[in-house]
Parts: C-alpha cells; structure tokens; sequence
C-alpha cells in the first residue's frame, strides 16, 4: 500500500527561463470551420509556480536530484527534467544539446518529440469530443470513417488497445513505395484497400498498436472538419497556454529547425526522419517540460474534461490477466488494491525517449524528455521517486523502464 506522499516545507527555487513564443503550424489544409463550440471561460491558461524549499531538507532534496543527473550525463542521459508537487516545480534542469553541429544548449523553449507520450493526447481529445457529444466513443469507427474496413471494432476499443488492428510501424514498407511522408489519410487508404488482417478479434485482448491512435486522429479530423494538428493547437495546446506544443509535419520542417531538438542516435549520429514522421496521433506532438506540466496540471482543475469523463479515461479495460499493471482510455496506469493509481505514458521514437508519471491522489509529476537515445532514462521515474521520498523501497510500483510497452 502506498501511503501519503512527502511533508517537506519548500523555498522559492530560482532559475532563469526564457520563453519565446514558437511559429505556429500552418493551417492552409484547413477545411471549412466546424460546428464546434470554440473554447469558452471555462478555459483558463494553467500558470505554474515554484516551490518554497528553503529548509535544509529542501535543500538537501535538489543536492541528491543534482547530484543524480550528474552521473546520468555523465553515462549519456541528454534532455530535460521537472518533477512538480502540486502545481509547484520543485526541480527543473535542461541538460546537454538541442542540437551539437550549432553548439545550442538546451532551454525551456525548445520542444522535444513526445514519441508515444503523446497518445494521452489524442485520448483527451476525442474524450472531450465524446463529453461534448459531438462523438459516441461506443460506436463502430465505421460511422465516422467510412472508409475504415473493420465493421466490429469501435472508438472505445482503439482507445483502449483492444482492436486487434496490426500496428503500421511493424508492416515496414510493404504497402508504401514512396519517399514521401505517408499521412494519416493514407495510412487509412492502405488499411482500406488491402484489409490487413487482424490481430485478434476485437475487443478480446489488450495489444498495443500504434494504429489505433493514428485511426483515431483521422477520426477526430472527420468529425471536427478540421486538421488534427488545427484542432490540438485551438482546444488543448492555446487553452493551457502550452506556447511551446504543436504537432509535427515533416513538410514543414524548416518552420521548426531553430528551436527543435535534434533526435540523436547513442553515438550522436542524426537519425534520420522515414515516411512514418508523417504518421500523427500515436506520436508526432512537440512539447516541453513546462507546457507537459501545464496539461498535468490541468486535469485537476477539469479544465479540458470533467470528473466523469476522467474516471472513464482512468479506468483500466485489460482484464483478462490479473495484477496491478492495466491501460485506460490512451493512458497506462497502476492501479493498487487500496485505491491509489499511477497514471503514466511513456515514448520512444527515434532518438526521443519519453517519461511522464503521474502520481494522482499525490499530485506529484516526473517529467523527463529525451533527444538522445538512452534506455536508462525509464529508469529514471524510479530513482526520483526514491530521491523525494528519501527511500529506496518503491512498495508495490511495478515501473515500467521501456519506451514500448508490454502486453498486459
């Protein structure tokens, strides 16, 4: 059982930020504006603050964090952390390169691909669809993309990882020639045309599949008549104030090369982008540790979904095995016996590597990104957690120190 989280009186923990508005992401594909209420006063931007540790044991609490990431450069940890109590920073470092051939160190205003970790994302988006009826998340897919060969699976059950859809990053180039980026409405049109064949029958079985993500951000595309990448900048990213977050088009990379990170093989080696960096929803999103922040921190204030629609999103639909470990709607979670939950997703795309724990009933948050790849950095979760409670027992926490998750 997991109790209370820390009592640690906090001081006013300084550092220097620097926050540079980003381009924003063209919208010339833009359709016709849909019939959608556009965010009202019930949007708020989420401000964040820093925590008072002045106390010797606050003190001590960023030695022992400092301390940790020197040994994590030192073995090729590159990136950014924050780890944030209750709407408090209570650490925050960026640490290494942006991008090595120029010599840019990272700060707060360079966006990281979230890789996987923007799932949560796209979850959240068509919950809020669903919360404000523009959607029935129960219905087949088919009834929004009609195009969508499989009459039996439904919005619920690829929000869920429990379609049975083939997972387009394991299918290499089989159906796709072209040099060019391949975008969500192809990926779409391949699954149309050939009808890969199903895993398993829907809503049999948990099976992590990037497909279902990537289907759901077409779908959101068709129901709000709007680019996905339109709709997140105008109901989720401007909301929070997330200035730094938008998703990426690799047709417009030039828009972003000075304040993006470069993804880095171990070795420092540029990874190239493929057609799939087209591919959207199940990864795709740019963000920083601060703008990750403010969407954490806007679940406790319902800013975006409400309290019934959280318990849907929060709810773990993998039962078919027994134990802690379960996934929600777009979210991996924990939950324990006594009530307590873990909510958390983490990424791995190139060279990206995503952390993003959220100890709810605590709100305590663990945030790293990484643009260099290192396998290390799922541990890292752990050892924070250790480091803040100032315990090397992590009770019942089955951590999960992968970018891919396992099946259930």
């Amino acid at each position: 059982m997991i109790r209370a989280f820390f009592r640690v009186p906090f001081f006013l923990f300084s550092f220097c930020f620097f926050f540079v508005a980003c381009q924003t992401v063209s919208e010339q594909n833009a359709q016709a504006s849909p019939a959608l209420s556009p965010p009202d006063n019930g949007y708020s931007t989420v401000k964040l603050g820093f925590a008072d540790t002045s106390s010797e044991e606050g003190q001590m609490l960023i030695r022992r964090l400092d301390s940790f990431y020197r040994r994590e450069v030192g073995a090729g940890f590159n990136g950014s952390v924050l780890v944030g109590y209750k709407g408090k920073i209570l650490y925050e470092r960026y640490l290494g390169f942006c991008n090595r051939a120029t010599g840019t160190q990272l700060c707060a205003q360079n966006p990281s691909q979230l890789a996987s970790t923007s799932k949560p994302f796209t979850a959240t988006a068509i919950l809020w669809l669903y919360q404000n009826k523009y959607l029935d998340i129960n219905q087949p897919v088919q009834k929004y993309l009609k195009d969508f060969p499989y009459p039996d699976i439904t919005v619920a059950m690829m929000l869920s990882q429990r379609s049975g859809l083939p997972d387009y990053t394991k299918m290499g180039n089989r159906y796709w020639k072209s040099d060019a980026p391949m975008y969500n409405e192809d990926l779409l049109q391949i699954f149309a045309r050939y009808q890969p064949h199903l895993n398993s029958k829907p809503n049999t079985r948990f099976e992590y599949s990037n497909t279902n993500f990537a289907m759901l951000a077409r779908l959101i595309e068709e129901v709000a008549k709007m680019p996905y990448k339109q709709f997140m900048k105008e109901f989720i990213f401007e909301p929070l104030g997330m200035k730094h977050t938008f998703v990426y088009d690799p047709s417009e990379r030039s828009r972003y090369n000075d304040i993006i990170t470069q993804s880095y093989q171990y070795n420092w080696s540029v990874y190239k982008e493929t057609n799939e960096d087209g591919v959207y929803g199940d990864k795709g999103i740019y963000s920083t540790v601060e703008d990750m922040y403010r969407w954490d921190q806007s679940f406790y204030n319902h800013t975006l979904l409400n309290e019934k629609t959280l318990r849907m999103a929060y709810t773990g639909y993998s039962n078919e095995r027994a134990g802690i470990k379960n996934y929600g709607y777009g979210w991996r979670m924990l939950n324990f016996p006594d009530g307590y939950k873990i909510i958390y997703h983490n990424g791995w795309w190139h060279g990206n590597n995503t952390v993003f724990y959220r100890f709810v009933k605590d709100n305590f948050t663990i945030i790293v990104l990484g643009n260099k790849y290192n396998s290390k950095i799922y541990g890292h979760a752990k050892s924070i957690y250790g480091i803040v409670k100032n315990t090397s027992e992590h009770a019942n926490i089955e951590w999960e120190e992968s970018g891919s998750p396992k099946e259930e």
